[in-house]
């Protein structure tokens, strides 16, 4: 008897737990749920990745506390879609990060290299018509009108005099 149940079990394939999955050109690790890994793509807070994972279980039904390597092929091809393009899965618009583009008007959710891209091109262009942002940003200094008195100091090299200069002279 004994024999015969480990037959049974040789022969029933247990499906084993990716330890790296890819979503959206980003290694995450699988033995994070769905929300919590996530979360490890640029753009994606925990909030936007608790929507996300929440029209990922109403299109897949699966559910969001699943381990991300536990999914199939078909599964994190559909996750990856839903995460690149959140708008058409029915997530609600609150929750993407470019809003009314100024340059399309579309509202968008981006991730990754067009996030940086986008940031960059938003900097570039409140310098080139010389805002008082955008001058700051280019100054290296604050641009929401935090205090620099005595905070924000780290940018720059230090100022003064060494203590191996003074033993020096």
């Amino acid at each position: 008897m004994t024999e015969e149940k480990e037959v049974k079990n040789e022969t029933t394939p247990k499906r084993e737990v990716d330890l790296i999955v890819r979503i959206a050109g980003v290694d995450l690790d699988g033995n994070k749920s769905v929300v919590r890994g996530l979360t490890k793509i640029k753009g994606i807070g925990i909030r936007a990745a608790k929507n996300i994972a929440t029209a990922f279980t109403k299109t897949a039904n699966v559910l969001s506390s699943e381990k991300i390597g536990n999914l199939t092929e078909i599964q994190i091809k559909k996750l990856e879609e839903i995460t690149l393009n959140p708008k058409a899965a029915g997530i609600p618009v609150w929750t993407l990060n470019r809003r009314k583009d100024i340059y399309t008007g579309e509202d968008k959710h981006l991730v990754m290299a067009d996030l940086d891209f986008s940031y960059r091109t938003d900097f570039q262009r409140l310098s080139e018509i010389k805002s008082y942002r955008g001058l700051r940003h280019n100054w290296g200094l604050t641009t929401r009108g935090q205090r620099t008195k005595s905070t924000h100091r780290g940018k720059g090299g230090t100022v003064g005099v060494t203590k191996k200069d003074v033993i020096k002279k």
